[in-house]
């Protein structure tokens, strides 16, 4: 016997061009309702993380998530959450911590109140590993860290941060990877609800709200570390950004991208690699 027909229609999906005007429009519902300009980031990536989202939503278009965000407090938290940068885990990136222990003593020692920029800080554990890191160098007691998000909603969720036990066990594998000695363990305080950062470590640790699409330079700084957040950026954002960085950097600051200076780019004169092939910088002038 064949099978019967579902009585529901197929849904087809909208036409590339319906799509992109529905992403637009919930850019501009973000930007008109909450006060957050994702109108220069990559679109390619906004389009799949919005995709990505519609569909854990069970929503069958941009126009439906848009709907929940202009009425709806805790979906625009999610929507916000998905546009920003992936979280980081400790230790997650072998590469970025090698370059950290490379630069960290070079660039800090011989300032006298060394401060560190995570711009568009990927999480709680970003920030933790290089509080760790700091304290491996002997630096983390003069050492201010100024991890800065997007959103007072970030914020509260970056300072409540609590890691499960199982978790910290299988990151002990990562900070291994990455070059780490003993436990990782000895750097966490652990209850039965989970594990925090010691505190001489967590204090040296500034929260902030901070919008890198539309805020000035706040402070001077011997590094700045935005290697996890400039590949969202199109390109006259990240010209804005990389200008930013540069009004913040300190002579012989070290500077963290996601890929080398382009050749035209006229700062690039000012910055010298600290390794080749690699696009960690030290500014000289």
């Amino acid at each position: 016997m064949p099978a019967l027909l579902s009585s529901q229609p197929m849904r087809r999906p909208p036409p590339p061009a319906v799509e992109a005007l529905e992403l637009e429009l919930l850019l501009e519902a973000l930007r008109q309702r909450h006060g957050y300009d994702f109108s220069g980031y990559e679109r390619s990536l906004i389009a799949r993380k919005v995709e990505t989202l519609c569909a854990q939503l069970g929503l069958s278009t941009i126009s439906a998530l848009q709907a929940r965000v202009l009425h709806d407090e805790d979906s625009y938290h999610i929507l916000l959450r998905a546009l920003y940068v992936a979280p980081a885990q400790l230790f997650d990136d072998p590469l970025e911590a090698s370059m950290l222990r490379l630069s960290l003593g070079a660039s800090l020692h011989s300032a006298a109140l060394p401060r560190i920029w995570l711009a568009d800080c990927a999480g709680a554990q970003q920030a933790w590993t290089l509080a760790i890191l700091l304290d491996q160098e002997q630096l983390a007691s003069r050492t201010e860290i100024y991890a800065t998000v997007n959103s007072d909603a970030m914020l509260a969720e970056v300072q409540q941060e609590l890691l499960p036990l199982a978790r910290l066990g299988e990151l002990q594998a990562n900070y291994l990877r990455s070059g780490g000695i003993g436990k990782l363990t000895d750097y966490f305080d652990t209850g039965e609800d989970g594990a925090v950062l010691k505190p001489h470590l967590a204090s040296r640790i500034t929260w902030a709200q901070y919008n890198l699409v539309t805020d000035a330079s706040f402070n001077e700084f011997q590094m700045i570390l935005g290697q996890r957040a400039l590949p969202e950026f199109a390109a006259p954002l990240r010209k804005r950004v990389l200008q930013l960085f540069d009004d913040s950097l300190t002579r012989f600051g070290v500077l963290a991208l996601d890929r080398p200076f382009d050749e035209f780019d006229p700062r690039a004169r000012r910055y010298k690699p600290l390794l080749p092939h690699q696009s960690w910088y030290k500014r000289l002038a």
